[in-house]
């Protein structure tokens, strides 16, 4: 992958935010960084890619319980929602 300083250069954007964006695909287990060579992609299996839109899902599920609460829904009218989303998606 590019330096932190190169992408940031190349990109025009600050080298902080580039900074975090590495570090970001290094906790997400996508890079690696080798100290005094830079960051290297990881080769990605089938089931870590899974597992990691599982861990999207569940925290999106989570904010929308969250949220539904808030509004005051019950579980049923909550279901009931989730159900008629996923027979527009079909």
């Amino acid at each position: 992958m590019p330096s932190i300083r190169g992408l940031a250069r190349d990109l025009k954007i600050s080298v902080i935010t580039t900074m975090k964006a590495y570090e970001l695909l290094e906790q997400e287990g996508l890079v690696t960084a080798e100290q005094g060579k830079g960051f290297y992609v990881n080769a990605q299996d089938s089931e870590m890619l899974i597992e990691q839109h599982l861990r999207k899902v569940e925290a999106s599920l989570t904010e929308a319980i969250a949220a539904a609460r808030i509004a005051g829904l019950s579980d049923d009218e909550l279901k009931n929602m989730l159900d008629a989303l996923l027979m527009v998606q079909d």
